[in-house]
């Protein structure tokens, strides 16, 4: 009974895994710019991947083979952020065209490309001033 249990627990995370890298893969194809193509594989292959990995870990049942696994997620879940990043940053500063459908440019006006050199935000009228040094304490 238990491993009829099993069998259905691996076979719904190899479904539903390869259904999420099958969803990144149309994203990077479908997907009109590179931002959008970059969230599409990030997010969904993340996903998919991580359910892959578990899927071997319940289908072998090996404490090593699970240890592996917890490991692939995590490496997975730690770097796939930051390259994110890494490519949306590196798009936005080689000026790569951007779908006209993003209308939002929060680094408009404070990112100088020739220079690469971002400027802070200017600090908001209305937001309460910061305390002297001395006043931290009161």
């Amino acid at each position: 009974m238990i491993d009829l249990v099993i069998d259905l627990v691996v076979v719904a995370l190899v479904l539903g895994g390869t259904g999420f890298a099958l969803v990144a893969a149309i994203g990077v194809w479908r997907l009109p710019d590179a931002m959008m193509r970059m969230h599409a594989s990030s997010k969904a292959g993340t996903l998919g991947g991580s359910m892959l990995f578990l899927a071997v870990a319940f289908g072998l049942g090996d404490l090593s083979v699970a240890v592996r696994a917890v490991a692939g997620i995590a490496f997975l879940l730690l770097t796939a952020p930051v390259a994110s990043h890494l490519i949306g940053r590196a798009t936005y500063l080689l000026g790569v065209p951007r779908h006209p459908s993003q209308t939002r440019d929060d680094l408009d006006g404070r990112y100088d490309l020739a220079r690469r050199i971002c400027r802070a935000p200017e600090a908001r009228r209305d937001a309460a001033p910061e305390p002297a040094e001395g006043d931290a304490g009161r």
